[in-house]
């Protein structure tokens, strides 16, 4: 039947999908409507096969305009492959640790660079005598310490050695030890002993002789050699004398380019100590760079200067200010050891002119030149009008008062009392004693001595009788008024307290 062709159409433009080369396949595609089309002029297809067969065409045209990037989207995409593995970088800082006949021991640092992806599997020690190529592993599997020893070898051969690190990523750059070396037991290894007063900063002043003495051991006699800062000595500058025990860093006559730092190292073949110390050379520094007068007020002066140019090869440690007044031209200090480097001088006299310098220091003392304000500061006279406060006398007048009052007192027949009592006033004033409204006599009755001293009145009542008790009062009276103050006294026979204590239980 003429509707069997439309699934062929469908299925030739999948053929070309793997390979988008292929762009001519489609065009059998465009062959078959024409051939389908006589068929249905003649042979009227049933109403259901109709559309069918129009959707075929339908379908199939669509497919041959866009055939070439349909297959684009339908084909899934390839996996994005891993990063290739990458070796290492060389291991660092390989160094023969110990030795004896048969055997060499060596140590070494990680790689500074281990990729992530691929990590670090181990290391291979590989050796070869002087003079040959023949590179050989010193180890059979790999190792993950730093530290391998190497055995089984021969006595006075000279190696040549070297570390390779490995991983997925193969193998990294050899480390090499640069020099031969020699497998013999060491007698006794290296060693520099640093006197303690070495382990800090040398200090020494310009001219002074420098004569360091430092010991050291091994066996056979080491190799003795000095650097400074790196580089070999100048002889010119330094004289090194070395002996089978200790070695001496000689300078006759110090000066400012021999500071800096002094290596010394000791080496018994592949074995080697060493020991560092800074040497500083000082001398007095220069003068403070310029100084100057900020302001002027009162009695006082404001300074400021800056720091020398040379302080002398080490810090400066304060500065010394002094003046002058321009009558006399004398110097006097005004501040020492001063760490600032501004200052504000007071207590200057009026009407005087005055010129100041700075000194700097440092630990070699003071500098030998100083700084000198080029102008000069004036204390002006100022004329005050003065207008004295009037003075004011103060008024102490006050009228009599009593701090202490009199209180109630009991006594026994024959035996003296005192009634006491304090009073203030001003001016001071009278005091006045009165038993019973009465006014007692010093002069004609001896029994009663009156006192008045400081403000403390008392009343001495010499063995009192039956009949010396009552009601005293003390009076105390000035031109501003008078006040009073009294008590009771009551005088007893012997027995009659213990009489009325019984009563007052009864």
């Amino acid at each position: 039947m003429p509707a069997k062709p439309a699934p062929i159409k469908k299925a030739a433009p999948k053929e070309p999908a793997p390979k988008k080369e292929e762009a001519p396949a489609p065009a059998p595609a465009e062959a078959a409507p024409a051939e389908v089309a006589p068929p249905a002029e003649v042979e009227a297809p049933p109403a259901e096969a109709a559309p069918a067969e129009a959707a075929a065409p339908a379908e199939a045209a669509p497919t041959e305009e866009k055939a070439p990037a349909e297959p684009a989207p339908e084909q899934p995409k390839a996996p994005t492959p891993p990063p290739p593995d990458e070796p290492t970088s060389e291991p660092l800082e390989v160094t023969v640790d110990d030795k004896s006949d048969t055997s060499v021991t060596i140590t070494w640092r990680p790689p500074k660079t281990i990729p992530a992806n691929s990590g670090l599997d181990g290391y291979t020690v590989e050796i070869t005598k002087e003079g040959t190529e023949d590179w050989k592993a010193a180890n059979e599997d790999l190792t993950v310490s730093c530290r391998y020893v190497i055995k089984n070898q021969t006595t006075g051969d000279r190696l040549l050695i070297r570390v390779v690190a490995v991983n997925p990523g193969g193998r990294s750059p050899p480390a090499t030890i640069a020099d031969p070396v020699l497998v013999k037991e060491v007698g006794a290894r290296p060693k520099v002993r640093l006197p303690r007063f070495l382990r800090q900063r040398y200090v020494k002043k310009v001219g002074e002789k420098i004569n360091i003495v430092i010991p050291y051991s091994g066996k056979p006699k080491p190799v003795v050699s000095w650097l400074k800062d790196g580089q070999p000595l100048d002889s010119k500058r330094a004289n090194i004398r070395t002996s089978d025990r200790d070695s001496i860093l000689f300078i006759r006559q110090a000066e400012r380019v021999d500071s800096g730092s002094y290596e010394m190292c000791v080496k018994v073949d592949d074995f080697e100590d060493k020991a560092a110390i800074i040497i500083q050379i000082i001398e007095l520094p220069g003068p403070p760079a310029s100084i100057k007068i900020v302001d002027v007020w009162g009695f006082n002066v404001a300074l400021e200067w800056t720091v020398p140019k040379d302080n002398g090869n080490t810090e400066i440690t304060g500065y010394t200010v002094q003046k002058a007044d321009k009558k006399t031209g004398d110097w006097f200090n005004i501040l020492e050891h001063y760490t600032r480097l501004n200052a504000t001088i007071s207590d200057l006299i009026m009407g005087n002119t005055y010129t100041f310098r700075v000194f700097a220091e440092n630990k070699c003392g003071l500098s030998e030149e100083c700084a000198v304000t080029k102008g000069e500061a004036t204390i002006v006279k100022e004329v005050i009008d003065y207008k004295p406060t009037p003075f004011v006398e103060h008024d102490f007048t006050e009228a009599p008062k009593f701090t202490t009052v009199l209180n109630d007192r009991s006594t026994t027949v024959g035996y003296s009392t005192k009634l006491l009592c304090s009073v203030r006033g001003c001016p001071k004033p009278k005091i006045m004693w009165m038993k019973n409204k009465m006014i007692l006599n010093n002069m004609d009755n001896p029994k009663y001595r009156m006192i008045s001293t400081g403000g403390i009145c008392t009343l001495e009542i010499r063995k009192p009788g039956p009949y010396d008790g009552g009601e005293y009062v003390c009076r105390a009276e000035n031109t501003l008024g008078k006040v009073d103050t009294g008590c009771k006294l009551e005088v007893r026979k012997p027995g009659q307290a213990d009489a009325d204590k019984d009563k007052k239980e009864q």
